[in-house]
Parts: structure tokens; C-alpha cells; sequence
């Protein structure tokens, strides 16, 4: 009986291609994908460009501006003093001195004490001017401090910090507090012609008392800082700390009581 061995395939030799197609299928099969393609390139036919359609104008789409998101921005009207310190909840406690203390803020809510106006033009303009702006003007006086604006504004800045610090108040507030407080009410003025002068007690404006108010608290904050240790913000701050609180240890309000006695006793 014959025996038959089953067929096996023998690697050939590198340099018969054909063989070598029949031994690997997979480069049997690479050569007719190969031969069917270049088939079907031989067959097609290039056809010449139609003319008559490209002649036909293409009119361009119109081109469309992008649309943005929307974006609803709500306006911010909420000015603050060196963006910090707000006047909404400011109070003047004095119905009187309401018209004459600019803390409304609609109408003097600033940045900075510093709006340039022209308020000595007129008559009562420098009603119109906000109270922080009154005081920075207030402590450019004499000669040698006039015009310097900008070094004003910075020590109303620090004394507001450090009246902050001591009250944890709203400093606007307590600058008003002490204007309302350092107003005398009653002075005397002097009555009579030719050599008859007498002194006569009279009531005070509403526009004066702020005025007096200011020039109180100015004066005495310059006054204690010469010749001290202490700097003139710092002098500013207890000054109107002592005068929003109605101590006697302070000097607007000493002097507001000494005015006061002297038109009491020429009533």
C-alpha cells in the first residue's frame, strides 16, 4: 500500500517572482489588484473640460457678518470715593444742614475730591461742592500750602484709613457727623455807628454753620500736627473722630462752645 505525504509547499528561490506570488497568497493577491487597476485606467477616457459650462458666472454668496453673543451689561452706578467708601447710606442727621452737605449721590457721588468746578464763580455755588472735596479744599490754606491739590486729596485718602481702622465706619459718615456737630448755631456780631458799638446775638445761616464747620476742623488738625510727631493725616482722623463724637477734646468743638457762650451772654 503507497502512502501518500501531503503536499508541501517549499519557500523558492528569491529571484523566481512567480513562484513566489503562488507560495505567499497575500502577494498573489496584491499583483491582480494591481493588473485589474491598470485595466480600468487603460479603458477610461479623459473627457475635455465643457466649456459652455464653465462659462456660466457663479454669483458669490453675500458674505455674513458674524453674530457676537449677546451680552446684557448691567450698568454699574454704584461710584464709590477712591473706590472704596460708598455714598448710599450716608445720613445728615441735621434737617437743616441737608442742602448744604453734599453727600446725595446722584449728584456728588466722585472717585476722587478733586472735580475741578468752578464754585467761587457764584453766589452759594460751593453748596453744590461734595463735603470731602470742601475739606481737601479747606486744608490748602496759607501761602506755602496753596495749590497742592493732589497732596490734600492724599492725606484726606489716609485719614479715612485710619478712621476706618478706629471706627470700623463708613468714613464719609463720620466726616459728616463731625460738619453737623462743628457748626455754632448762635454768634455775635457787632450793632452801631461811630463810637457806640455794642455786640448783639445773632442766628446762624445753614451755609455758614458748614463753613465754620469746615475751617474748624481744618485749623485744628494743622494746628496739632505742627510740631508733633504725629502726621497730619493722622491729626485729621482723631480731630474728626473726637468732633463726629462731640468731645470736648476736640477743637472745632471747643470752639463751637466758646462762640456759643459769647453770643449767649450778648443775647
Amino acid at each position: 500500500m503507497v502512502v501518500e505525504k501531503p503536499h508541501v509547499l517549499v519557500p523558492p528561490h528569491e529571484n523566481n517572482i512567480r513562484a513566489l506570488h503562488a507560495y505567499h497568497p497575500a502577494c498573489a493577491y496584491s499583483q491582480q489588484h494591481h493588473s485589474v487597476q491598470a485595466l480600468s485606467h487603460s479603458r477610461l477616457k479623459v473627457q475635455p473640460p465643457n466649456k459652455r459650462a464653465m462659462s456660466v458666472a457663479v454669483e458669490p454668496m453675500a458674505p455674513t457678518a458674524p453674530t457676537a453673543p449677546t451680552v446684557q451689561i448691567e450698568p454699574h452706578l454704584d461710584v464709590k470715593l477712591f473706590n472704596r467708601w460708598s455714598f448710599d447710606d450716608v445720613q445728615v442727621s441735621d434737617i437743616s444742614l441737608a442742602d448744604y452737605v453734599g453727600v446725595v449721590p446722584a449728584k456728588h457721588a466722585t472717585y476722587v475730591p478733586h472735580t475741578a468746578g468752578r464754585y467761587s464763580v457764584k453766589r452759594f455755588r460751593k453748596a453744590q461742592c461734595p463735603i470731602v472735596e470742601r475739606l481737601t479744599n479747606s486744608l490748602m490754606m496759607h501761602g506755602r500750602n496753596n495749590g497742592k491739590k493732589l497732596m490734600a486729596v492724599r492725606i484726606i485718602r489716609h485719614a479715612m484709613e485710619i478712621i476706618h481702622l478706629l471706627t470700623d465706619q463708613n468714613p464719609i459718615q463720620i466726616i459728616v457727623d463731625a460738619v453737623v456737630n462743628s457748626g455754632p448755631r448762635e454768634d455775635a456780631t457787632r450793632i452801631g455807628s461811630a463810637g457806640v458799638v455794642r455786640r448783639q446775638a445773632v442766628d446762624i445761616s445753614p451755609l455758614r454753620r458748614v463753613n465754620q464747620a469746615i475751617y474748624l476742623l481744618t485749623t485744628g488738625a494743622r494746628e496739632s500736627a505742627f510740631r508733633n510727631i504725629k502726621t497730619i493725616a493722622e491729626c485729621l482722623a482723631d480731630e474728626l473722630i473726637n468732633a463726629a463724637k462731640g468731645s470736648s477734646n476736640s477743637y472745632a468743638i471747643k470752639k463751637k462752645d466758646e462762640i456759643e457762650r459769647v453770643a449767649k451772654a450778648n443775647r
